[in-house]
């Protein structure tokens, strides 16, 4: 700088040749170029500013067009907060700052950076203030240090604190309710924090570690903040340089006063107590094991800058086993990727409580749940092992999860009893009707009679087998588009007559029509089986209110969340006895009944919840001993109603066949037989086919032969349904009529537009459907026709 000086041209400045300059000035300058430390000064009205060698690299980019500068152009982007000070030393006030914070543009762009320094005022030969010199001192990588430490200790619950390389000055430390605070550096910290025993001790340690340059680590003594003296075990590590040498330390301090006064009092205690000894044990032990958690530093990338020593506790690893290497090689694949995303949130916000699997040294997996701050582009992070927590809670999800299973075997056995018990009352009944229609001589008067109970039986099995299918959600449906207000509107007046006349109904219905498309049949039975349960509930005298409303979601039930979507619900609302909250979960299993024996199958409400299920929708109920119950029906809601199909009349009476000639696929040979010799009996020309494939042989040896095909839909290898298709598709002229019990696949997918005749079916319908489709066949010749009832 020296040379430079001297090559600068002054003549433009208000200096001149430095030949001229005054003699305080010169005498300035010497003592600024002879200066070893950053040093600089200013002179004259414009603050001319000179610096020395070591002061170039903090100007960065501006040297060296600083040199004889006034100082504002120099440090235009701080002089607003740099001016003040100037302004006081130049008024005769020495200023002293530390670490003060600016944002300096020397290079690329605008940098935050720190800095110590004072200002002297220089007066001319005759007092006058003339300019000032300044030493100066960047602090910016000690703050950052501190910074860094601070964020630590944000995210730690240990005390933690920072000194100086020779342990001469205590930098910062953060205490809590431990010991006392510092916030600025502290040379008399060994007398203000050490009580008198246990300084020498820790001198000792220290001066250990610095020659060794390892980890000091001393269980000592330690004033705390309540005037009283505990315990702590204080570890410290270095901080190097590049060239190895220390620049500081950092340490952390844990309170193991409880553990220390435990030690006492074993000390004191007679060797024969045994069991008092293993209490004392127990509780240093818990002391010693609760004490610490886990504490890291790690960069964007996740890897480790720092590791607490508690690694070794927690996972088996030592703390240099981990550091310089990534997180990832410590945890489990499985977790990588949700670890990754959290990393890159980690980096420039406070993390959400975030949980991964650690590998254990031993080979085995620890979860560790952690807690995170950034700050300078690292990640300071504090975790604590959540191990034994995940494991209770997959327990106790095993332990529901059998639960679950346990309470549907037990609705399978009460199904199964209850199916047992109604069907043995009805095969009574149609046994004895059989055995006593075997009697000799029987009256035509009794013979009738056991006819038309074998008959009303078999009806009664045929709708309990619906019920059940309701239930299982298996049976097949007729859906159509209605009007949600007709139907309750149309079995209004059948309600009433259930419900009888001390039970005011009411219904409250919406302005607008709602529409859904479901099966009529059983909306009805749904409605009237909601009824029945409201009567019983009051005792034969109340109130029921109906009503219909459009909704659009359904409310979180059961094991579902809430459903969006446009539903239309249905309640049915009594003032009733209401339900015990530990019934709600059974009302709907089938069989479940609070009536006397006798009164009611416990199916009604299980036909209620297979039709909404069925049908794409829900049933909840809400209930208050006492106050009454709702039952709300959810059902799909649509657009408009469709066009109902126009139906064939239907005979009143058996129907002669008529010489119309029959397919029919059965392959149950009982089944078979007696359709074929019922429908040769009543005129009809039956084919009987035992399944598909001879189905679909016989119709393409004549299938001009044939008026109509009766297939039953579940046989073996084809079903009906794909027989149904593959005729309509060969034989588009000729109908097909179904039947069937139940078949999954009727549930699931439908008729796909085929006439259906339900089993167990009478001699009657068989013969109106099969005339009604012969009838179909023969008065129209156009492709493609359909027949439909």
């Amino acid at each position: 700088m020296r040379g430079a000086i001297r090559a600068h041209d002054w003549t433009t400045s208000l200096f001149g040749s430095p030949e001229v300059w005054p003699a305080p000035l010169r005498a300035a300058l010497t003592l600024v170029l002879d200066s070893i430390g950053p040093t600089w000064l200013v002179w004259g009205p414009e603050l001319t500013f000179l610096y020395n060698d070591a002061y170039v690299s903090m100007l960065g980019s501006k040297h060296p067009m600083a040199l004889g500068r006034p100082m504002a152009e120099v440090w235009a982007e701080i002089w607003a907060e740099v001016q003040p000070l100037v302004a006081r030393s130049l008024a005769g006030d020495p200023v002293q700052i530390v670490d003060l914070p600016l944002k300096v543009q020397r290079g690329a762009g605008v940098e935050q950076a720190y800095f110590t320094f004072s200002f002297a005022p220089l007066r001319e030969e005759a007092g006058t203030i003339q300019g000032l010199f300044c030493a100066v001192v960047e602090t910016t990588a000690g703050v950052s240090a501190r910074q860094h430490l601070d964020a630590l200790v944000r995210s730690s619950s240990e005390v933690r604190y920072a000194l100086s390389a020779d342990w001469s000055e205590l930098y910062q430390l953060a205490g809590g309710n431990f010991i006392a605070d510092n916030a600025t550096a502290n040379p008399n910290w060994l007398t203000e924090y050490i009580p008198l025993e246990d300084r020498e001790a820790v001198r000792a340690e220290y001066d250990r570690a610095i020659k060794t340059r390892s980890t000091y680590q001393l269980e000592h003594r330690v004033n705390l903040v309540g005037g009283t003296v505990g315990w702590a075990l204080s570890r410290a590590v270095p901080q190097l340089d590049a060239e190895g040498r220390i620049t500081g330390w950092l340490g952390a301090a844990s309170d193991i006063t409880a553990r220390k006064r435990a030690e006492a009092d074993l000390h004191e205690l007679n060797e024969t107590l045994e069991r008092q000894v293993a209490q004392r044990s127990a509780d240093l032990d818990r002391v010693w094991r609760n004490a610490q958690d886990l504490q890291v530093v790690v960069d964007a990338d996740g890897v480790f800058r720092a590791v607490s020593p508690s690694a070794t506790r927690l996972l088996g690893w030592a703390p240099e086993e981990m550091v310089g290497r990534s997180l990832f090689a410590f945890t489990d694949p499985e977790g990588h990727a949700a670890s990754r995303a959290a990393l890159r949130q980690a980096a420039h916000e406070s993390l959400p409580l975030h949980r991964n699997r650690y590998r254990h040294k031993d080979g085995g997996h620890r979860w560790i749940a952690w807690v995170t701050t950034p700050e300078d582009g690292l990640i300071f992070c504090y975790g604590r092992d959540v191990t034994l927590e995940i494991e209770q809670a997959q327990n106790l999800l095993q332990a529901e999860d059998a639960l679950r299973q346990s309470q549907k075997l037990e609705a399978i056995g009460q199904l199964t009893g209850g199916v047992a018990h109604d069907f043995n009352n009805l095969l009574t009944v149609i046994k004895s009707s059989t055995d006593l229609l075997k009697r000799p001589n029987l009256p035509e008067e009794r013979r009738i009679r056991y006819v038309d109970a074998i008959s009303d039986t078999v009806d009664r099995a045929a709708r309990l087998t619906a019920q059940l299918l309701a239930f299982a959600r298996r049976q097949a449906l007729k859906p159509e588009v209605f009007a949600a207000c007709d139907g309750v509107r149309a079995i209004n007046e059948m309600v009433g007559t259930l419900t009888g006349a001390r039970i005011r109904l009411t219904t409250e219905l919406p302005a607008r029509r709602c529409y859904i498309d479901v099966d009529p049949s059983q909306f009805d039975t749904a409605l009237v089986n909601m009824a029945v349960n409201a009567r019983d509930a009051m005792s034969g005298e109340g109130a029921i209110t109906i009503r219909v409303a459009p909704v659009e979601a359904i409310p979180a039930v059961r094991t579902h969340p809430t459903i969006k979507g446009p539903y239309v619900a249905v309640s049915l609302n009594d003032t009733g006895s209401g339900i015990p909250p530990e019934r709600l979960d059974h009302i709907f299993e089938p069989f479940f009944t609070t009536k006397e024996v006798g009164k009611g199958t416990g199916l009604g409400l299980s036909q209620v919840l297979g039709f909404a299920k069925q049908s794409g929708g829900e049933v909840t109920v809400e209930s208050e001993v006492g106050e009454g119950t709702t039952f709300t029906l959810y059902l799909p809601r649509v657009h408009g109603a469709s066009r109902k199909p126009v139906k064939a009349e239907m005979p009143d009476v058996l129907i002669v066949g008529h010489d119309t000639r029959v397919l029919v696929v059965e392959d149950n040979a009982d089944v078979g037989s007696f359709s074929v010799q019922a429908l040769i009996e009543l005129g009809y020309l039956p084919i009987l086919a035992a399944n598909a494939e001879e189905a679909l042989t016989e119709l393409t040896k004549d299938a001009d032969g044939f008026d109509v095909v009766f297939s039953d839909v579940v046989m073996p290898g084809m079903n009906g349904v794909d027989l149904a298709i593959e005729i309509r598709r060969l034989y588009p002229d000729l109908p097909v009529i179904l039947t069937s019990g139940y078949s999954h696949v009727l549930a699931r997918e439908g008729t796909h537009g085929f006439e259906l005749l339900q089993k167990p079916y009478s001699v009657e319908q068989l013969s109106r459907i099969l005339n009604i489709a012969a009838q179909t066949q023969r008065s129209t010749n156009k492709p493609d026709t359909q027949f439909d009832v």
